[in-house]
């Protein structure tokens, strides 16, 4: 076998495929859960233009059924509009971007107050009803013990 691998190797090798194989097949536990209520962000200049190019597009071409050709001929004609002819859908991109932060603010400000005010109660809640509970069964414990006697 001259050149060859033995048997001995091949054997390490597999394993080190099933190992990293594996770690690959893993899910990452501890990614954060999406909030569905926290505002999605803005549409960028070039979107908003897509909103109105792929209108357009549908009625001269209606028997495109390709996104892909609305996308290549969108991305070519972004490219060929000037500073001047992009002006408007960037304002409108900076319109909607103020008006994300906004809500964004509004959502944290939410969340930090919602958050911890609620875990606050919550916790005073069964602190309170577990020293009641705990009072009943130290009088009545107390006096079983008398009783015994």
């Amino acid at each position: 076998m001259k050149g060859g691998k033995s048997k001995a190797d091949t054997r390490k090798t597999d394993s080190r495929l099933r190992s990293k194989t594996a770690a690959a097949g893993k899910k990452p536990s501890k990614k954060a859960a999406k909030d569905p209520n926290k505002p999605k962000r803005p549409a960028s200049a070039f979107f908003v233009f897509m909103e109105e190019f792929r209108k357009q597009y549908a009625k001269e071409h209606p028997n495109n059924k390709a996104v892909s050709a609305v996308g290549k001929a969108g991305g070519e004609k972004w490219k060929s509009l000037s500073e001047a002819e992009k002006a408007p859908y960037v304002a409108k991109a900076e319109k909607r971007k103020t008006e994300y932060n906004k809500s964004m603010q509004a959502y944290n400000k939410k969340l930090a107050e919602g958050g911890n005010g609620a875990d606050e109660e919550e916790s005073d809640k069964s602190k309170s009803e577990v020293n009641d509970e705990e009072d009943e069964e130290d009088e009545s414990g107390e006096e079983e013990d008398d009783d015994e006697e």
